[in-house]
């Protein structure tokens, strides 16, 4: 089961990271393609600082990965993470599905 494969404060790192429009916003860009922080920063209506806090929040929950190149920090999706929390997900679906089941097994025993 994914949930005992992740501690629950990497559970809740990388959903807090993906609870932001930007930051979901850069996951899918640098999914994508890989991109400076400059480049990020260019495409939205905040400082340079902001986005490298947005950035900085992914990296921690290892949603993207920094690399130095030169003088720029390139950055570069990390596809696995949501994988990981797409497992989750689909655990939480499965659990859900089988309560569903359950309700409707009852409510058919009623009506017989």
């Amino acid at each position: 089961m994914v949930v005992n494969q992740l501690g629950d404060a990497e559970i809740d790192r990388i959903f807090h990271a993906l609870s932001d429009a930007t930051r979901r916003d850069i996951v899918t860009r640098v999914l994508r393609q890989e991109e400076s922080i400059s480049q990020l920063a260019r495409r939205y209506e905040m400082s340079f600082a902001a986005v490298q806090k947005h950035v900085a929040v992914l990296a921690r929950a290892s949603l993207v990965v920094k690399q130095r190149s030169g003088r720029e920090r390139l950055v570069h999706g990390n596809p696995e993470v949501l994988r990981t929390a797409a497992r989750l997900l689909g655990e939480y679906e499965r659990i859900w599905h089988h309560r569903v089941r359950n309700i409707q097994d009852i409510l058919s025993e009623e009506d017989e």
